[in-house]
Formats: structure tokens, sequence, C-alpha cells
């Protein structure tokens, strides 16, 4: 069964790049690297060695190493009994320096990768976070189109032919931006966050029934394009049928929630039905989604209006 990415892989990723060498590196031994962004993991991947929040990767440069030689025997026994602890999935000692002997005795006994970097710290830490961001976040492809419309990420979800890629176009000629035709591909980089990009391959190409594959860049320019967004609105188009008609709330729509890769994204079903302009809905879906984001909701104030109508009216009689 395969356990995941240790350090060893990234070792041999990255060992020119860092002036890596394995000091310790036993590869059946080493345990795996968690999600870059799992969210009950709250130390860091990587970082400067950290022994209330321990990092899973500690890195050792010439400030932790003074810090070593400053303790006596007993100190450096319970500093290395704190660093070698259940999480830990690898130590880097940075600016060539030469490790403790205890710790690579320890790494030995423990299977724990120990590398040594000709880099210094800082750069060591900012490489492996970079690399960590981009190959362990948890991914996920979602079939519809991604949009960014009023600064809000928007994919435009439902079946073949209920015209996503119709109100896209729309909504890029209104000014709006495309981020992705028919694939996008999802991560979720931090607990709470989800962010939406195309594959290289499918990158500015919208697909629009009777019209083929239009390259949206080329047509409309560079601002008709977004690389990436954080997705926070889901408009499922659905056919209007009767069931559907009795479902909808007619004072807040039909509003739910999809969860994705683990996070709750606010969802609106909007009907499709002959002669709706569904660009213009989107737009209003929108701009009804960023109102409610200020805790403004058009309902309670149609509510609120009538109860003091009544009230008035109450009074008067």
């Amino acid at each position: 069964m395969d356990r995941g990415p240790t350090l060893a892989a990234f070792f041999d990723r990255l060992a020119d790049t860092l002036g890596l060498q394995a000091l310790v590196l036993d590869r059946q031994r080493a345990p795996a690297l968690p999600e870059a962004n799992a969210a009950a993991d709250p130390p860091t991947l990587v970082g400067h060695l950290n022994l209330i929040q321990a990092n899973r990767i500690q890195i050792l440069g010439h400030t932790e190493l003074d810090f070593w030689m400053a303790q006596n025997e007993a100190g450096r026994a319970d500093l290395l009994e704190r660093l070698f602890e259940d999480r830990l999935c690898g130590v880097i000692v940075t600016d060539g320096l030469a490790p403790p002997d205890p710790i690579v005795e320890r790494a030995r006994a423990t299977g724990i990768p120990l590398l040594g970097a000709t880099a210094g710290s800082e750069r060591v830490i900012r490489t492996l976070r970079r690399t960590f961001s981009r190959d362990l976040v948890v991914r996920t492809v979602q079939h519809g189109v991604f949009m960014d419309v009023l600064g809000i990420g928007v994919l435009v979800s439902g079946a073949s032919g209920a015209g996503k890629s119709e109100m896209a176009l729309e909504l890029v000629s209104r000014g709006h931006s495309l981020v992705a035709d028919d694939a996008p591909e999802l991560c979720r980089p931090m607990p709470d966050t989800i962010e939406g990009s195309a594959p290289d391959i499918l990158q500015d190409f919208l697909e629009v029934g009777g019209l083929g594959v239009l390259n949206i860049r080329r047509m409309y320019g560079d601002a008709a394009i977004r690389q990436r967004k954080r997705l926070q609105l889901i408009i499922h188009l659905e056919p209007l049928t009767g069931a559907l008609r009795e479902q909808i709330d007619r004072l807040n729509g039909n509003l739910s929630s999809t969860e994705i890769l683990g996070v709750e994204i606010d969802t609106m079903t909007l009907p499709v039905a002959p002669g709706r302009n569904l660009a213009v809905l989107a737009e209003a879906a929108v701009r009804n989604f960023l109102l409610a984001q200020r805790g403004y909701s058009a309902a309670s104030d149609l509510m609120a209006r009538q109860q003091r109508a009544m009230e008035d009216n109450g009074e008067c009689d």
C-alpha cells in the first residue's frame, strides 16, 4: 500500500537546488508526510526548530545549533527526546553545518531522515514550503465552468446542455473573467479555503455549443482570464420542472451547501427556462451573496417591513 510521499522523495528533486546531502536516509523507514493543509495538523510542515508546536520537518541552522551547544548534558538529552517525538518526519541541518553526533545516532535508530544542506535556513524553508504547497495539497476535479464574477469565485454546475458555457460567455462579455471551463482543478490550500484553476492544456479556452472552442484571452484580452480564484459560491443550473418549482422558497430562493474537499460551499440552484437571462440572474445571485456576507437579508428586511406595517395598522385601529 502506498504510504504517500516522504522527505526522501523531495530529497531527490531538491538535492541540487538546496545542496542537500543524505546524512541518514532510510527510504523504507522514512515516515510519510501529511497533507500540506491537513485541518487536524496544526503545526506547520516545515520551519525553524520548534518544540512547542513541533514542525513535521525541523530545520537546524546556526541559531539552533548554538542553542544545542549552550545546553548541559541533561538539557541536550531532553532536547533530543523532544526533537524526535512521534510526529517528526525529518531534520535538515542547513548552512553546511555538521549535526551533533547524538542527533545522527537517534536518526539512525528511528529511521527519521537527516539531511544536510549548503543553503541557508530561510532558503530551505521557503523552497520546501513552496514545493509542499504545490505537491501535498489535496486536489479534485469538478465538472462545470469556474468564473470570477464581481470578485467572487463562482462554479457554474449543471447537466450537459444546461447552458453553462453560454452563461459563461455572456458573463465574460459583461466584463467578468473565466478561470476554467469543463474540468476546473480544485485544491484546499488552507483548511477552510478552496481554490480553483484550469488544467494547463485547457487554460484560456471555453467550449460553446454551435461555436466550438473559443480562446477567451485572444478574443477579450488578458483581463477576461484569471489564473486561479477562491471558490465561494456554486450556481447549479437545473431545468425548471413542476417538482423544482415546489421546492423553491419564494423568499430565499433554493439555497443549500455543497461539500468539496471537506469545505462547505454555499450553493444556489438556478432554474433554467426559456426567456430567462442566466447571466443577469448569476450577477444578481452574486450581488445578493455579497450582501449576505455583510449581514443583509432581503427576505428578513421584507418581513420586518411587513411586521412594522401590521403593527402600525394595529395602532391605527
